[in-house]
Formats: C-alpha cells, structure tokens, sequence
C-alpha cells in the first residue's frame, strides 16, 4: 500500500474568480513544490482547462483528477471527476446544456478564459460559470455516476453554497464518494456537531484559486497506484487520511 499527497480542489484561471496567475503551468509547477502527488481541477461548472493540466501535470509526474465544481440548482456545489476524455466530454456537453444564459460582468467577477501552455489566450466563456446550473444535486449525482465518476459535496461546513448551508443536511439518499472539509476546520471538529455524517469518507482540500494556496492542506490516500479507480477505490473504502 502506498500514500499519494492529493489536493482534488483546485480553480484555474477560466473560474472567474480566479487568480489570473492559475494558468496549468503554474499549478502544476506549485503542486511540484508542494510534494502533491494528485490534484483535481474544479472550476466552476467547466471542465475546458482540465486536460491541459493534466498533459502538463504527466511531466512532472503528478496525477489529475479532470471535473468541475458544480453548483446545482439549489446552489450547492459538488465536486464531480470524470474517469476519461470521453466521459468527460460528455459531462461537458451536459454541463453546456444547463448553464443559464447569464454574461459574465467582467469588472464584477472577473476573466473566464482558457489558455495554452504558454499562457496565450484560447477561448473565453461568455456566460457566467459560477451561476447555478438547472439542475438538482440529484440530478448532478446520478448523472455523474451513471459516467462512473466521482461526486463530492464539496466545503460542506462552510456558511454558504454547501449542502448543509442550502438543504439543511446530506440525505442517505446520495450516492457519495466524500465529503470535503475547508482548510478552516477539522473533522474532529466537525464531527462534533454533526455526529451522523461519523461514517463517511472526509477529504480536505485548499479549494485553491491562488498558487500560493495550492496544497496549504491536503488529503493523503492510500492505495497500491494512482488510477481513477483506485482513488474512487480508496475514498469509498476510506482509505484516506486529512492533514489537519
């Protein structure tokens, strides 16, 4: 059994929110300096940066976990990962469909643009990615897992856009591979006051949208190598362990 150093929250510069500095090559390089051996890319309701990290990421041979942080209806946002390109264009697909027809105010949220490995400008999306897409964490989830993916309620303890904050608690009802904690607390802690969530899997991530934040905590997972699988493995089985 080996331990993989994993951060699966981290924004690139097509989140409007952001920095313009988290372009892939600059993430992959902090993770490299952080020792993180996996990272997931999350921005918000997109996936179009994803798979350039992860082409970059192959070189200094860390690991990607290639998704988004959606926001459903109820404006709760899910990590979601994907096993393959394919799958994860189809999640894209789904994603497009969703997304309601909202411009982004540049000098109120920020760019959304994708770039390439030197940092020129690609593509920009028009349309606010951080709205909450048409559809219910339920939706989100089955159509997630019925691409075999990964979903995560992500910061569930924090005061807004967690399922706690929005629906109150997280039904037995969803299919969960974790729960992810911010850096602001500890499961310990948390458990504390919601002692019915003891028996699931808990990560922790930085929910990095500056490089300075990449891998400030992280999640270690144990499992025998890095592959989709085994990660999805490992968080169902717990086989996980938080740095706070």
């Amino acid at each position: 059994m080996n331990t993989y150093k994993a951060d699966l929250h981290i924004h690139t510069v097509l989140s409007p929110c952001g920095d313009l500095f988290m372009s892939p090559q600059n993430i992959v390089i902090q993770a490299a300096k952080k020792g993180l051996d996996i990272i997931g890319i999350a921005d918000h309701n997109t996936t179009l940066q994803a798979l350039l990290v992860e082409e970059i990421a192959e070189d200094y041979g860390i690991f990607v976990l290639c998704g988004a942080e959606v926001t459903s209806k109820e404006e709760v946002h899910c990590l979601c990962f994907l096993p393959d390109v394919e799958r994860l264009n189809i999640f894209q697909k789904y994603l497009d469909e969703n997304l309601p027809d909202i411009k982004n105010n540049t000098d109120k949220f920020g760019y959304q643009v994708c770039v390439d490995r030197d940092e020129n400008i690609t593509y920009e999306e028009e349309r606010l990615l951080i709205s909450a897409i048409n559809q219910t964490i339920e939706q989100i989830e089955n159509k997630v897992h019925s691409l075999n993916g990964i979903f995560i309620p992500a910061h569930i303890n924090k005061s807004n856009y967690s399922i706690i904050s929005q629906l109150g608690f997280v039904s037995p009802d969803l299919k969960i591979e974790a729960l992810e904690l911010s850096k602001h607390i500890t499961k310990q802690k948390f458990i504390e006051t919601n002692k019915y969530l003891s028996g699931y899997t808990f990560i922790q991530s930085s929910d990095a949208h500056f490089v300075d934040d990449i891998g400030t905590v992280y999640t270690n997972i144990n499992m025998q190598e890095r592959n989709f699988d085994e990660i999805k493995r490992a968080l169902q089985t717990g086989f996980v362990d938080m740095s706070s």
